[in-house]
């Protein structure tokens, strides 16, 4: 997810990575602007938001969250979760970062449906079934993220390679019932070789 405001600097995260765009501004003399954060404060409060929302323990597979921190402090939260306490736990948790003046919270609770839970648990079932994928399944937060919302479905997260991602959406498009499905998972192979 990458998202960039013209008139001051904006970090933009999901869980699975982090990316920044920053345009400097006019310092003062002891280096700062009144009510404006410096880039290694900003870098901060993102480790900082990153570390506590992988933290929070309903956080899980079903779920995403991204979140941008603007240089005033602000922070805003932004993706969807299955269980509406989710939604309030990450504004919480937040809120209590030194730094962070204000939250924003435009996280979405997906609307509960059985027919949504029942391609969650299918999805779930393909992509982390699957032998090549099935070595993501392992880490503590999975990170490959299964978004359904009314059938659609929504893939978000990082993956090591291309073929990865391919197979999972692939995957995904077996799953029976769903109506459509939206992979926007990234590539970390692609990444390392921008950098």
């Amino acid at each position: 997810m990458k998202k960039v405001l013209l008139s001051s600097v904006l970090v933009v995260t999901t869980l699975s990575s982090i990316a920044a765009f920053a345009k400097p501004a006019p310092q003062n003399q002891d280096n700062r602007q009144a009510g404006v954060l410096s880039q290694k404060g900003i870098d901060r409060i993102v480790k900082e938001v990153h570390h506590e929302l992988v933290m929070l323990p309903f956080y899980g597979v079903f779920d995403n969250l991204a979140y941008k921190v603007d240089r005033d402090g602000t922070v805003t939260l932004l993706g969807q979760v299955v269980l509406p306490t989710l939604k309030s736990d990450a504004e919480n948790v937040v809120k209590r970062i030194e730094g962070v003046e204000k939250v924003v919270n435009n996280i979405e609770v997906l609307p509960a449906a059985p027919a949504d839970d029942r391609i969650r648990r299918a999805t779930y079932r393909a992509i982390y079934g699957n032998e090549t994928l099935n070595q993501y399944q392992l880490r503590a937060v999975p990170p490959i993220h299964i978004i359904v919302k009314n059938g659609r479905v929504t893939l978000e997260g990082v993956v090591a390679r291309q073929m990865d991602k391919q197979i999972a959406g692939i995957q995904a498009n077996q799953v029976p019932g769903t109506f459509s499905v939206t992979n926007n998972l990234q590539v970390e192979e692609a990444e390392n070789k921008k950098k």
